[in-house]
């Protein structure tokens, strides 16, 4: 008897923070995946060796005969510029990447038949300074800088142009943190502070600390995402805690796990940064099944491990490129 062939997905951003994560659970799954990464920001050695990796910028022609040639059946578009304070810099390489990179990656989606599509926005940067807490799915999308637009127009994208026989799946998250988190960056506060904490230096803190965010651990989102993936209808959902946590909170817990015990440095906030954001869970509880089983301390312990790890790891890495003489 034949065996059933495996089901195939596409990953964009496969080989980044997220995506790489989700690129692991699906071959769990008993998916054949391709990661579709121009590794601007993501890392080869993050993608499983069975994965099969295209180097490739979304907003690039080759999407439509890429997928094509793979014919997958489900497409996870995790590929995104996601700086907020670079977007304001650039805001038109910030729209290259989200909004053409997004529709590029719809449109070829489309093109070669899948069925499911999955996309990761932000939930933090898209309802501005919200009205009220937390911030439900209803609230008005008033985003205060260019990456919570291009983040937003992309959605639109895709509730517009989907054709009727994709199913597809928003999922506007909140802060995500966790091992393989980039922290020579702008966007990952945690990993940002670890780096720093691990290495004995200063931890800098834009404006007061006294702002908060909803941080979400990334194992959380990757359930989120095959929640969403079996969803028998489109959605649209937030993925968060509903747990407000200010930035001086976070600097403390993490320094409990570290043995950390300098002071942050309080620097000039960053614009298009919002004061608060909190984001409410409640409709991805009903409709997806779906809510977040890793604690903030938890969830810090596994990021600051695996920092320490891959610190070591890279190290080792530089010792055997050393020649011999």
């Amino acid at each position: 008897m034949a065996s059933k062939t495996p089901p195939r997905a596409v990953v964009t951003g496969g080989a980044g923070f997220i995506g790489s994560h989700v690129v692991d659970r699906l071959m769990k799954l008993g998916y054949r995946v391709l990661v579709i990464d121009n590794l601007a920001s993501g890392s080869r050695s993050d993608v499983p060796s069975a994965a099969l990796l295209e180097e490739c910028d979304v907003a690039d022609s080759r999407m439509e005969p890429l997928l094509a040639k793979w014919q997958g059946e489900l497409l996870v578009h995790c590929a995104a510029q996601v700086s907020v304070a670079s977007s304001v810099r650039d805001p038109v390489l910030d729209a290259h990447s989200n909004i053409v990179g997004t529709a590029r990656t719809l449109q070829a989606a489309a093109a070669a038949g899948c069925r499911r599509f999955v996309y990761l926005t932000t939930g933090g940067a898209l309802y501005g300074e919200p009205r009220y807490l937390p911030c439900d799915e209803a609230h008005q999308i008033v985003p205060l800088s260019p990456y919570g637009l291009s983040k937003w127009t992309g959605e639109c994208y895709l509730t517009l142009l989907a054709p009727d026989s994709m199913v597809w799946a928003v999922l506007r998250l909140a802060n995500v943190y966790g091992p393989r988190q980039r922290a020579d960056g702008e966007g990952g506060v945690v990993s940002i502070f670890a780096k720093r904490m691990k290495s004995g230096l200063p931890v800098e803190i834009h404006g007061d600390g006294q702002q908060t965010r909803d941080f979400v651990y990334v194992g959380d989102v990757v359930d989120a995402v095959v929640a969403a993936m079996n969803a028998t209808s489109s959605i649209t959902v937030n993925i968060g805690t509903e747990r407000a946590v200010s930035v001086l909170e976070l600097h403390g817990a993490l320094s409990a796990i570290a043995g950390y015990s300098k002071p942050p440095v309080f620097i000039a906030p960053r614009p298009g940064d919002v004061r608060h954001s909190q984001l409410a869970i409640g409709k991805a509880r009903r409709e997806l099944d779906w809510s977040p089983h890793t604690t903030l301390e938890a969830g810090l312990a596994e990021t600051y491990a695996g920092m320490a790890s891959s610190v070591l790891e890279s190290q080792a890495v530089r010792r055997r490129r050393v020649p011999t003489q």
